[in-house]
């Protein structure tokens, strides 16, 4: 993830005093190592097609383990759509795509009821959403009734039809692009809607190396690489059920708690210069998301506790879109990101 400010902690990762004492922890890291296998070679897998953007692939598999949806925001041809693809087609799950537009129905998403005139009732014609993993490309071009829709199922993880509902696949994952620059024929997300994205992933052009071997990829006389299948919905569901498992300790859940709060109420840490800039700040989702994505990302790094420079890793993908800025920093041409590495310089890492 991300490793701005990272190098100033002091701190060596290690395990935490209490989890050194408890005698699972050791049999927990083995669990880890093991179960964790997997991460490398599916990381292999995607960067056959994707060169570069190694955060966004980072933060993939930590939407993928944590359950948790993704949004990944970039201007046309940073490879969004391409790298959920890649994701979709490395793990063995039924994966559907939906291109959001302004004249899509909600029906064109969840479905609808169609009548049998033979056996004289309705039956269910499930729509695209009844899969895995779904790609909602360009997301913020749909209207809001399609995304009240998708919103249920985002959070409830099912789907309404004729006051019966149907349960949706497990596991399930909703990994949308949008893009940031164009504004006509858009419509912004509802707050509501925002916050049930556990990480939203600002995207960046590549290096001119990266880009180099990007055109070598496309233009050669070989073709396009193509992904291996390399593990399937069960594998994906028992690494889920690992990832709960990290140790978290005490003094990393009150890290985390001062961040989000630092959110809501900045002054109370001393940022008095914040206070007119936030509108508002993370709510206790926020605080949910980033213990889970944390525990995610001490995962990927194979280690069965987390520690606070996991914390950080996580942060601003996990905070950039639960926190509301002012007219006063819009004025002022203060970011996000700005104010959350303001906050994490503050807050004091246990």
């Amino acid at each position: 993830m991300e490793n701005e400010d990272l190098q100033a902690i002091p701190h060596e990762p290690t395990a935490p005093q209490s989890a050194v004492a408890s005698p699972d922890i050791h049999a927990l890291n083995e669990k880890i190592q093991k179960e964790s296998a997997f991460i490398d070679i599916l990381t292999m897998e995607m960067n056959k097609v994707i060169v570069g953007q190694d955060h966004m692939v980072k933060s993939l598999l930590i939407a993928l383990l944590s359950d948790g949806h993704i949004l990944l925001e970039g201007v046309p041809g940073l490879a969004k759509t391409l790298a959920i693809n890649t994701l979709s087609t490395a793990i063995s799950v039924n994966f559907s795509r939906v291109q959001f537009t302004p004249d899509l129905l909600p029906a064109d998403l969840i479905g609808t009821m169609i009548y049998n005139q033979k056996k004289e009732e309705f039956t269910v014609k499930k729509g695209p959403i009844f899969a895995n993993f779904v790609l909602a490309d360009e997301i913020n071009r749909a209207p809001a009734k399609v995304q009240s829709a998708l919103l249920e199922a985002m959070q409830e993880r099912q789907i309404t039809l004729a006051e019966t509902t149907h349960k949706l696949p497990e596991p399930f994952l909703v990994l949308a692009t949008q893009n940031p620059i164009e504004q006509e024929g858009t419509y912004p997300l509802p707050e509501a809607q925002v916050d049930r994205f556990m990480l939203k992933v600002v995207l960046d052009y590549p290096k001119k190396e990266e880009e180099k071997l990007i055109v070598r990829h496309n233009i050669s006389s070989t073709g396009f690489p193509t992904p291996n299948k390399v593990i399937n919905a069960d594998q994906i569901i028992q690494a889920r059920n690992v990832v709960r498992e990290i140790y978290l300790d005490e003094k990393i859940e009150q890290y985390i708690i001062d961040i989000v709060h630092c959110t809501r109420s900045p002054k109370d840490f001393g940022l008095n210069d914040l206070e007119p800039l936030i509108e508002f700040g993370g709510s206790p989702r926020a605080s949910i998301s980033l213990a889970i994505a944390s525990k995610a990302y001490a995962f990927i790094q194979r280690r069965g506790f987390v520690i606070p420079e996991d914390v950080r890793a996580v942060c601003r993908d996990v905070l950039r879109h639960r926190i509301g800025l002012s007219y006063e920093a819009e004025a002022e041409n203060v970011s996000v990101e700005a104010i959350i590495n303001q906050i994490l310089n503050r807050i004091d890492v246990p």
